[in-house]
């Protein structure tokens, strides 16, 4: 299992806010500490799976030295957040298919927000899940 660095930041009119330097965009907030844990380990596991979703590829954690190193993380108080355990890497593959149904997967995924990857993992897991 990969821990990350989330980092807690606190102003004082605000709740407490999450962010993980590995994950640019994954944030969580919480009235109290363990509310602003709790939701970092919710957020860093739905950004996981929408990245999984989408066909890109997992970061490797980075070390907290290299995080504290960024001038920008120094007001933060590092914590570690477990990444789920279904996280996995991506993998390239070859598939066969007819040109016109390509097509369609091709339109249908742009018009409605996936990658290509992404809208094949997510119909794959529709069809096992059924």
């Amino acid at each position: 299992m990969r821990n990350y660095v989330a980092l807690i930041h606190k102003d004082p009119e605000s709740d407490f806010g999450v962010s993980f330097p590995d994950f640019p965009g994954c944030v969580s907030a919480g009235a109290t500490l363990d509310e602003a844990r709790d939701g970092a380990a919710e957020a860093l596991a739905l950004h996981i799976d929408g990245m999984i979703a989408d066909g890109d590829a997992i970061p490797l954690p980075s070390s907290l030295d290299v995080i504290m190193a960024d001038p920008e993380n120094r007001d933060g108080v590092a914590i570690l957040v477990a990444a789920p355990a279904r996280a996995t890497r991506s993998v390239r593959f070859n598939v066969t298919m007819p040109e016109d149904v390509l097509g369609d997967i091709d339109r249908y995924a742009e018009a409605n927000g996936f990658t290509r990857s992404g809208f094949l993992a997510a119909a794959a897991k529709k069809v096992m899940a059924a």
